[in-house]
């Protein structure tokens, strides 16, 4: 069973790479991996920093605990929080608050993105 465990680990950290270099390829230069830099972010559930927003990563199949635990779980100190959640053969998706969510639209707008 440590195998497992130690697989599972493994995933998630390629997976926290990943994302990070999908950040970087579009010009975020400054991300980094808390489990790297930050022992005070990791601890509260942020995989990368760097950013305007806080990650948390998940490859799992059957996500436990929830995003809205997850969301909730993480620091509420003004910086949209997004989980990126990858299923095998389903592909990613990245779950935000509606307050979040409605501020990035309102951003947009105000910004004449639309």
């Amino acid at each position: 069973m440590a195998k497992a465990g130690k697989s599972a680990r493994q995933k998630g950290h390629s997976y926290e790479l990943a994302v990070k270099k999908l950040h970087e390829d579009i010009g975020f230069t400054n991300v980094y991996t808390s489990r790297n830099e930050s022992k005070r972010l990791d601890d509260a559930g942020v995989d990368l920093a760097g950013l305007p927003y806080h990650v948390q990563c998940k490859a799992v199949e059957r996500l436990s605990p929830t995003i809205h635990e997850i969301l909730s779980s993480m620091p509420q100190e003004g910086k949209i929080n997004a989980v990126f959640h990858k299923r095998n053969r389903k592909g990613t998706i990245v779950s935000i608050s509606e307050k979040d969510w409605m501020d990035v639209l309102a951003f947009l707008k105000k910004n004449n993105y639309f």
